[in-house]
């Protein structure tokens, strides 16, 4: 590592002096050049210079200091060329990614099951709407989104790195040549972003307090106990229906994966929500443009992991609120209050789902502890909301060092035993 980083002085070193990369290496070569593109592309995501302003990073919107979330309550992060323009989603956090499959329109819970597996409908994909499926090409996203990044094409970025001091780094591991392709050099930088966000001790930690009580090193309180049983419980807060616990004998990623439609309220602080025809709607568009003859995917967003959300300050995919128990509170009484979240139309009436035109709103979720007519009694009583948020404080990393004493984070632990005796009190 120190001779990857020890940067030539005096001027560009010649391409003769970095050969192609191996075809064919052995697993020592491939650990080495793993952790080599990981350092590279810790580089490339903290340095503006990517940017056409020169003065946003990938880290200013996904904040190593915030879980590689937003950092601040704004419901979308400012961008483009002159910094001028305001993005069209809340940033979501980039960690405990690692296991997110591939978009599938007809997604199985097992296919060793055959027949009488679940169909789970649209489910996978990275973004709020799954519209690429590797690490990779999300990375390319932002860096030419003009209300992101800002750069008008590859060539453009590819010069950034070309006349960064990291230059010889890339050359390195890619090859003395690589910046004379750029659509090679480009998907070189993507990919070293991607090994990047692959680095388990910065994206996928399981360092919370919850993979503590996990592995037998600490207990839950009495609230965070109870707001376990209310966060599984089919008829309370039914949350583990999408933020799954996972397999026994494994640390869940507290989610499914799916897409969903949760009728959350339209964010009026969004400047395209200005224009009272404009509608994000998810999976049909408009930024995902292949499923646009689907009416049913009207809507739907992927969920999202709950693991650290405790410490976001913008929620859903138009970040209309901004803390947890506004979130608990919401899903335990969206359909029972609706006056509570939604504006009044002229003749008085609740405007419903107003962030989706009328044709899709049949498409909103009615499972518990969503349901219900106005008036009926909310899923969820206040103390029971704050129950549910003390435990998803529980998931937040930072809580332990997983690697104390040697021992894996990952490994098969007694979580069933863990997991069920909360339950059956």
């Amino acid at each position: 590592m120190a001779g990857l980083f020890a940067y030539a002085s005096g001027g560009t070193v010649k391409d003769a002096e970095y050969p192609e990369p191996p075809a064919v290496y052995d697993r020592a070569y491939a650990r080495s050049r793993a952790a080599d593109l990981a350092a590279l592309g810790q580089l490339l995501f903290t340095d503006p210079r990517l940017s056409a302003s020169g003065r946003q990073s990938c880290a200013s919107c996904h904040s190593p200091a915030h879980y590689f979330g937003p950092p601040d309550g704004r419901p979308v992060q400012p961008g483009g060329a002159g910094m001028q323009q305001d993005g069209v989603r809340a940033v979501p956090s980039l960690m405990y990614l690692q296991q997110t499959p591939p978009f599938d329109e007809n997604f199985v819970d097992s296919e060793e099951e055959g027949d009488n597996s679940t169909d789970a409908g649209p489910t996978g994909g990275l973004t709020w709407d799954g519209r690429v499926d590797r690490a990779d090409a999300q990375a390319r996203i932002p860096l030419l989104d003009p209300r992101e990044m800002g750069n008008a094409g590859p060539a453009q970025v590819v010069a950034a790195v070309r006349a960064a001091p990291y230059a010889d780094t890339v050359r390195r591991l890619f090859g003395g040549r690589i910046f004379d392709d750029d659509s090679k050099a480009f998907d070189a930088i993507a990919q070293a972003l991607a090994y990047y966000q692959d680095t388990p001790a910065l994206f996928f930690p399981y360092s919370s307090k919850f993979d503590a009580v996990m592995m037998g090193r600490a207990r839950f309180t009495e609230q965070e106990t109870r707001g376990l049983r209310l966060f599984a419980a089919e008829d309370k807060g039914n949350c583990a229906s999408c933020h799954r616990f996972g397999p026994p004998g494994t640390l869940p990623l507290f989610n499914d994966y799916g897409h969903i439609a949760l009728g959350v309220p339209r964010n009026r602080d969004i400047a395209d929500n200005r224009d009272p025809s404009h509608f994000d709607l998810g999976l049909c568009g408009p930024y995902r443009t292949d499923l646009r003859d689907h009416p049913e995917y009207c809507g739907r967003f992927r969920s999202p992991t709950l693991r650290n959300a405790a410490t976001r300050k913008v929620f859903f995919h138009n970040g209309v609120f901004h803390s947890l128990r506004e979130v608990v509170t919401f899903y335990a009484t969206r359909d029972v209050q609706p006056e509570r979240w939604y504006p009044r139309r002229q003749d008085g009436a609740v405007d419903k789902f107003d962030d989706l035109p009328p044709q899709f709103r049949e498409n909103v979720n009615m499972d518990p502890p969503f349901g219900g007519r106005p008036g009926d009694t909310p899923a969820l009583t206040p103390q029971e909301i704050d129950d549910v948020v003390a435990f998803l404080g529980t998931l937040t990393d930072g809580y332990f060092d997983p690697a104390e004493n040697g021992k894996d984070p990952k490994a098969a632990m007694p979580v069933p035993a863990v997991m069920d005796e909360p339950l059956k009190r």
